[in-house]
């Protein structure tokens, strides 16, 4: 039997913050992948390179990390008031699976400036300045409006924008992020949507070869990405760890997958534990502490009086090399609101926005929360991310790949 030829796909490899991935403009895709479903999942996970149980993704595009390990569908939007629809594929690396339960608020930089690429946003929009892309996150169905610079009716992509955990400056494009808590209202008992216990601090019941006293509390968000919040030095850390710190223990990385489990049923997200396996992009769990000094992975020292707080996340089951984008969102949110455990890591009160530590250096993100009928709602989150073209033309997949 002859082997299939490989088949050619127009793509474009960009980076988002502190992601990459693939994007792609949904009517280049081959017509089976077009549609959710098994083609499509198993065309991107060919695509980037998986499932690969070596872990390293050699015979594709991803990076052999959570944040390399993801895919974009772009297409123009139908919907009144946008540009595209943006839907958002998490690749797992060594597992046969995409997660696409969540967005990816990093490469949400890069989606704005693709669609201009693409030919998505009228020319006549993209002029000298700032050009304002709406954007449809189809994956949780919010808006999100990126600002992207354009210089000569192309995207600029070049400038003096720094961002820890990425190594060259480029330009600045704004987010913000339309009423990112989800909205699917109270339920009977009253609870907040974007507190789905209705509570601002929960106490989990958890083994106690998992944390001493089977006790844990937890800030439990559904805002930008659902998030569990712990505090550090409730599970034995400070909340200045670096990657190496946790990320070569899989006792912890197990603990943690532990606890993310445990949460994840207390939101509601999941009936039943094993059903976690299968829902690795969301909820993230993350830890916070009050504000240290410590050396950023970068060698750069971050000094406890230029930040509010430290938080440090897990993604796809291990820690995160900086900070994802939607948790970012979660992270200004739950500062906003007075009593949450984030809130409290940051000294307390009402505020608007943070600048927190992670492992690659410090964020600033706010957003705008208020309390309306004993209910708290967020009407906006922003924060500054950049993001560039790494390469565009096609990629090769063998043709009986999906």
């Amino acid at each position: 039997m002859t082997p299939a030829p490989q088949i050619r796909i127009p793509a474009t490899y960009m980076r988002g913050g502190t992601s990459k991935g693939v994007f792609f403009r949904l009517e280049d895709l081959p017509e089976p992948a077009r549609v959710a479903g098994a083609p499509r999942d198993r065309l991107l996970a060919r695509v980037i390179g998986s499932p690969d149980p070596y872990g390293a993704q050699i015979d594709g595009m991803g990076g052999a990390t959570s944040s390399t390990s993801k895919a974009v569908i772009v297409s123009p939007s139908t919907r009144p008031g946008h540009d595209i629809d943006y839907l958002f594929g998490q690749v797992a690396i060594d597992r046969d699976f995409v997660d696409w339960s969540g967005n990816c608020g990093n490469l949400s930089a890069a989606v704005g400036a693709f669609a201009i690429h693409a030919g998505y946003v009228d020319p006549a929009r993209a002029v000298d300045g700032i050009c304002t892309v709406r954007v449809w996150q189809a994956n949780i169905g919010k808006t999100i409006i990126a600002h992207v610079p354009v210089t000569d009716g192309a995207v600029q992509e070049t400038g003096d924008f720094e961002l820890d955990g990425v190594t060259f400056p480029a330009a600045e494009i704004v987010l913000e992020f339309l009423d990112p808590a989800d909205d699917g209202g109270a339920d009977d008992s009253g609870a907040s949507a974007m507190f789905p216990t209705g509570n601002l601090v929960d106490e989990l019941a958890v083994p106690e070869d998992l944390v001493p006293g089977g006790r844990l509390q937890a800030t439990l968000i559904d805002a930008g990405i659902p998030t569990i919040f712990v505090n550090a030095a409730d599970i034995g850390y400070t909340g200045t760890e670096l990657r190496e710190a946790i990320n070569g223990d899989p006792v912890q990385l197990a603990r943690f997958e532990a606890l993310r489990t445990i949460g994840a049923l207390r939101m509601g997200l999941i009936e039943t534990a094993e059903e976690a396996a299968q829902r690795q992009h969301t909820p993230k769990i993350a830890f916070v502490a009050p504000p240290a000094g410590y050396t950023a992975s970068s060698g750069k020292a971050v000094r406890a009086e230029d930040i509010d707080l430290l938080v440090r996340a897990l993604s796809m089951g291990k820690l995160h090399h900086a900070m994802m984008g939607t948790a970012s969102v979660a992270i200004a949110t739950a500062a906003a609101v007075p009593g949450t455990l984030v809130n409290l890591a940051a000294g307390g009160g009402e505020r608007r926005a943070v600048r927190f530590g992670h492992p690659s250096g410090t964020l600033r993100v706010g957003a705008e929360a208020k309390l309306v009928d004993g209910r708290w709602t967020v009407t906006r989150a922003s924060m500054s991310r950049s993001a560039r073209i790494l390469m565009e033309g096609s990629v090769r997949v063998p043709g009986d790949a999906f």
